[in-house]
């Protein structure tokens, strides 16, 4: 039997470990989710900007001082969103000059900043190099040349596809024919291109193996690999290392079964990975990085819906919202899934109420891809009443075809303290 064949109970179970729960309400940022969309409407991005924090205060907590975090802004590139972590302390990893400007919008120094991406043009290259920019993480022999072309000196790491033993996740980044980086056994023959070079100035590494990794063993063994990546290329050099990316990757739960990723695990395997750096005097004073994005965002955000319409067609209840897959694709499983899974959903006003239904909730669009759930067990819905899709902090709006019909955009909003404001782009 498929997963979708059967009801899908998991979100109630997902709302109680994220959020607080008062009677019948979802509580978000000390609010109610019904008041808060009582006042923005629908449909919506709800974000906690509590949870956000104690995402990263718990990774930094686990961390114990082994690396410094860097956002990645993909993740959700919302300048508040951005702004949020900068106060925490982090960085900002971009792929883009568009993140590149959120990222100063938000305050981050320039200097914090670093930028990744296989198909960097001349002109973002030449806006980010001449603002500043804390490093290029450089993928191609073309790069190289734009770079040197632009003639401003900048520091630069190498992004690094490592080989298939070092991959982990459920989105392989490397390890196979791939547009990311230079292949990790070509190592040797990529460093040459670098010696003639007048405005690159050489300091580190990026290694970045896959994501929404939720086992630690897995994790930190990437982060091992990285490390002696690392050390090999200081040895070629013959220089110490500034810099080491071990990437990001560190996943959230989505579907039932699914247990978050062991920070006691994570931070129990630092003395280690401090010793294995120290094994190797060219890069025992590197600068660490890891760059999360969806473990920071995700799990502080909801994707909340207004039921349009419930009917029925031959057997299936189908639950029409007024939100869909321009603004979460995720959610209906076309970014990514080979196997079609629920995210989990809850109805955030009927929280104690009994699930007497298994429905589909489908949007607006006229596609059936526009599908948020399918087999979900929820109470007995109706015209008026909302929905919320959970885990939808990170990979939401900005992953999503959002002109697609034309529909509105869906709005976004930081909670935060008991207060919430529609933040923009």
């Amino acid at each position: 039997m498929a997963p979708t064949d059967k009801p899908q109970t998991h979100g109630p179970a997902f709302a109680a470990a994220s959020f607080d729960i008062s009677e019948n309400d979802l509580m978000i940022g000390g609010l109610s989710v019904r008041d808060v969309v009582a006042g923005t409407g629908t449909p919506c991005f709800l974000y906690d900007a509590a949870a956000m924090r104690r995402a990263y205060r718990d990774l930094e907590t686990a961390l114990g001082g082994f690396a410094d975090i860097y956002y990645s802004v993909k993740a959700n590139p919302l300048p508040a969103i951005v702004s949020l972590f900068r106060q925490e302390g982090a960085g900002a990893e971009i792929a883009s000059v568009g993140e590149y400007r959120a990222a100063i919008k938000a305050g981050v120094a320039a200097e914090n900043i670093i930028f990744a991406g296989p198909g960097k043009g001349m002109a973002e290259l030449r806006e980010v190099i001449e603002s500043g920019i804390g490093e290029i993480h450089i993928e191609s022999a073309e790069e190289i040349a734009r770079i040197e072309a632009i003639g401003r000196p900048v520091k630069a790491s190498i992004r690094i596809n490592p080989v298939p033993d070092a991959q982990a996740g459920a989105m392989r980044m490397g390890g196979k024919a791939t547009a990311f980086g230079f292949d990790e056994e070509e190592l040797e023959n990529v460093l040459p291109l670098f010696k003639d070079a007048r405005y690159i100035d050489l300091v580190g590494v990026h290694i970045y193996g896959g994501t929404q990794i939720l086992d630690a063993d897995m994790l930190v063994s990437q982060w091992r690999h990285g490390i002696s990546v690392a050390a090999r290329m200081a040895e070629m050099l013959g220089k110490p290392l500034e810099t080491i990316d071990l990437g990001g990757g560190l996943g959230i739960p989505y579907f039932a079964g699914e247990t978050p990723l062991d920070l006691a695990k994570v931070a129990a395997s630092i003395p280690d990975l401090k010793a294995l750096l120290n094994e190797h005097p060219l890069i025992a004073e590197a600068h660490i990085i890891i760059e999360p994005g969806r473990f920071l965002a995700g799990s502080g955000g909801l994707y909340v819906a207004e039921v349009n319409s419930v009917k029925t067609s031959r057997g299936t209840t189908f639950v029409v919202v007024d939100g869909g897959m321009h603004h979460h694709l995720a959610a209906s499983g076309n970014l990514g899934q080979i196997v079609k899974r629920n995210y989990p959903i809850v109805a955030p006003a009927m929280m104690q109420a009994e699930h007497e239904e298994t429905a589909t909730i489908v949007g607006p669009l006229c596609t059936p891809l526009d599908t948020l759930a399918r087999n979900a067990a929820l109470p007995k819905l109706k015209a008026g009443d909302l929905i919320a899709i959970l885990q939808s902090g990170a990979y939401g709006a900005s992953a999503s075809p959002v002109g697609f019909l034309s529909h509105p955009a869906a709005k976004e909003v930081l909670v935060e303290d008991g207060t919430f404001e529609v933040i923009g782009r």
